[in-house]
């Protein structure tokens, strides 16, 4: 579909947002003429195969001037003494005569992935706690990363990627991205596993990311059709569980059964987004015989002021000024369009026919479910 639009990039500039939603929407009916299918592995995931959220507190040093204020922020004073007497520098009896700004307090937070091994690398992200303005240049110090379980399992250290950039002068500043926010390529080791045994597994169980009783079935059907025994059976709407057969290396039985191929199903819904305009329709939604009805109308309002003198020759008469105001009122013959058909083909081509902007669109379909003629979910995000 992305191929057949980038042929025509001058031609989408354009066109009138309906035309561009016929494109594509035209392109995605064509592409439902046949069933298309998807990997098992693409909408499944197995259950205790996850990433583990971690967590830490440090400091952040090397800031040029623009980093936490001592004062206001007790807690990067307390951190960078108790940091300071750890190696060795009494600075306790001096604190309130400490003033720099080159140290700010962060959270550092990462994702560990499953199955990462002691001595691996993965990216940390940091952000600013106290009021610093600009993290470019600073370097984290070394900062423990912590589990739900409150145990360590990384540690984290290195030289900051800011993504924003902030110049100040006295009188202006310009500011582009955020800059109190940056990331540590590859800047924590994993101190610690995430214990979990997959081959000691007689029972997995593949979560669907998206709970669909037909897909559910379906899952099943093809890996007990592929291993011609009774070994999937669907729990619920998001869960099939699998037996690995006697004898068989769990992680060998699910490389086999991850790339079998399914049609998946889908509810059928509708998806609007007023403040981008945006408006998702998927192959199931059906629309009930209906005729729609729209028109414009125009109000166009026009003050002017005019000048009223006395005659010519006259004895007495002052100048003045005249408001003028005048209001024509414009309506526009109502466009009527009759869906009469239940495919998404058929859809596009009634919102053709009255030649919409896609804020409309959104309107008429709030209005199709309001009225009962919208089979389909709808859905209106903000």
């Amino acid at each position: 579909m992305m191929g057949v639009i980038s042929l025509f990039p001058c031609l989408i500039k354009t066109m009138k947002p309906w035309k561009i939603l016929g494109i594509i929407v035209g392109c995605i009916s064509l592409s439902y003429a046949s069933p298309l299918t998807t990997r098992i592995k693409d909408i499944v995931s197995v259950e205790g195969v996850r990433e583990n959220l971690l967590i830490g507190y440090g400091l952040v040093v090397g800031l040029s001037g623009s980093g936490d204020s001592l004062s206001s922020s007790p807690f990067t004073r307390e951190s960078l003494v108790s940091m300071l007497e750890r190696l060795g520098v009494n600075t306790r009896d001096k604190m309130a005569q400490m003033n720099t700004k080159n140290v700010a307090a962060v959270m550092v937070t990462a994702n560990l992935p499953p199955f990462a091994r002691q001595g691996s690398r993965i990216d940390v992200n940091i952000s600013a706690m106290g009021d610093a303005k600009n993290l470019t240049g600073g370097n984290l110090l070394v900062t423990p990363m912590l589990a739900a379980d409150g145990e360590v399992y990384a540690v984290a250290q290195g030289s900051l990627v800011v993504p924003g950039i902030l110049a100040q002068g006295r009188q202006a500043s310009v500011q582009r991205n955020v800059t109190t926010v940056a990331r540590v390529p590859q800047g924590a080791i994993v101190e610690k596993e995430a214990a979990f045994a997959l081959n000691s597994k007689h029972i997995i169980k593949l979560a669907l990311r998206q709970a669909d009783f037909t897909t559910a079935q379906r899952i099943a059907s093809v890996i007990n059709k592929h291993t011609q025994k009774n070994l999937a059976q669907p729990l619920d709407p998001s869960t099939v569980q699998v037996h690995i057969p006697s004898g068989k290396n769990a992680f060998d039985f699910l490389a086999r059964i991850e790339n079998l191929k399914i049609v998946p199903d889908c509810q059928a819904k509708v998806v609007l987004n007023p403040n981008s305009g945006t408006v998702i329709i998927n192959q199931n939604v059906v629309i009930s015989p209906v005729a729609i009805s729209h028109g414009n109308l125009t109000i166009q309002i026009k003050e002017s002021t005019q000048a009223s003198q006395p005659q010519p020759w006259a004895r007495r008469g002052k100048t003045k000024t005249l408001e003028d105001t005048q209001i024509h009122i414009r309506e526009a013959s109502a466009n009527i369009a009759m869906f009469k058909g239940t495919t998404l083909q058929d859809i596009v081509k009634g919102l053709h026919a009255l030649g919409l902007p896609v804020h409309d669109m959104i309107a008429i379909f709030q209005a199709l479910k309001s009225a009962g003629a919208l089979q389909a979910e709808l859905e209106v995000q903000s």
